[in-house]
């Protein structure tokens, strides 16, 4: 049973076997819609999805959103923004010129409902 504004209401139930019994309880995947990115967002180290859904949408659980838009780049197992480098010159002999690569991924910015 979902709530009325699941994201996962659509979703189908398994069908059953030839012998009547269900291979799984749950559900199939659900499809994904179109998330189309209206804000870049440079991500930082340490950021957080649930924070960055926070920001934009005024809700923590929307955090998929931003996933969705940037299926590419970002996965749902992990909450905090994958992908990015440490500050420049944080440690090493490196050299602390900040290049291209040092300010982090971009990531696209949904609108909360389509």
């Amino acid at each position: 049973m979902f709530l009325k504004d699941s994201r996962y209401l659509p979703a189908h139930r398994f069908e059953p076997l030839p012998d009547g019994s269900m291979p799984f309880k749950g559900v199939r995947p659900r499809w994904i819609g179109p998330a189309t990115g209206v804000l870049e967002h440079g991500l930082q180290p340490g950021e957080r999805l649930d924070w960055l859904a926070t920001h934009y949408f005024n809700d923590s659980r929307l955090w998929w959103r931003i996933v969705d838009a940037n299926s590419d780049l970002l996965c749902a197992l992990e909450l905090e923004a994958p992908g990015l480098r440490p500050p420049p010159g944080a440690g090493g002999t490196e050299d602390p010129s900040p290049t291209a690569d040092d300010f982090g991924v971009v990531a696209l910015i949904p609108r909360a409902r389509e």
